[in-house]
């Protein structure tokens, strides 16, 4: 019965011992694959912390297992095709306060499905790909950038989740009608169709050049009839004035002696 206690004594410490070696590896590899600038915390999954890191890109050694993500108050200008394809377990993405001015058209390529926040307010974005957003199920914020309202925003919001309450936070800083700028997106959305006005805009400009090639060619027929018939006018006139044909003598002599 002693063996067994002391057996099992010693198995408990082991195991203890085991766990904690286990833990402090796993803390160590955590901290190793944190990025430069940044914080690592596990909480609820690992937290990657980079607000405020003077970061110029996004860093692409984030580890795989990052599930919050805060890149806010940086310099990031762009953000590139794939860039968070290998963090599957991403669910919040913070690149609010930044400098962002292109999102790429995969940029959200590996995450679209998985983030359940993503945050792009405040940035220099003017207008990205009607694709950028495919298949995003966040709940997007974009306020406070300088959106240009014209067609493919309005295909880029009406293929995002919660889109109604995405349009009504952005204001068009411009837009294709002028009327619209300063105005909530969702307002001008509303007043007309963005993606028509081209084809309006063309089938406009057809029905002009139409008329135009229809009013030259009825002027062309107009100036010729009018041209033929002042031509009929003065050859009428020219055989009017040509002297009547008289007799010659001789020619009543010969009937006179017919008859």
């Amino acid at each position: 019965m002693h063996l067994v206690d002391l057996w099992l004594t010693r198995s408990l410490s082991m195991c203890l011992l085991l766990q904690s070696f286990v833990l402090m590896i796993l803390c160590f590899h955590s901290a190793s694959m944190c990025p430069k600038g940044c914080l690592c915390s596990h909480s609820g999954g690992l937290n990657v912390s980079c607000s405020n890191a003077n970061l110029k890109e996004i860093p692409r050694d984030l580890p795989p297992e990052t599930v919050l993500l805060y890149l806010d108050s940086n310099q990031i200008t762009s953000i590139p095709n794939e860039i968070f394809k290998d963090l599957h377990q991403l669910r919040v993405l913070n690149l609010s306060k930044n400098g962002i001015e292109f999102i790429d058209e995969h940029a959200f390529k590996g995450v679209a499905e998985t983030l359940q926040t993503l945050d792009l307010s405040d940035n220099r974005i003017q207008s990205v790909h009607k694709n950028a957003f495919n298949n995003l199920k966040a709940r997007a914020r974009i306020a406070n950038n300088p959106w240009h309202c014209d067609c493919t925003l309005q295909q880029v919001l009406r293929s995002m989740a919660s889109n109604h309450e995405t349009a009504n936070n952005v204001i068009c800083k411009t837009s294709v009608l002028d009327e619209h700028a300063g105005r909530p997106f969702l307002n001008a959305a509303n007043d007309a169709d963005l993606c028509n006005l081209p084809k309006k805009s063309t089938d406009y400009v057809m029905l002009v050049t139409m008329f135009g090639w229809f009013t030259m060619v009825i002027s062309y027929v107009v100036y010729y009839v009018r041209q033929n018939q002042e031509d009929a006018r003065r050859h009428l006139e020219y055989l009017k004035s040509l002297p009547s044909r008289q007799k010659k003598p001789d020619e009543a002599d010969d009937i006179s002696t017919v008859v």
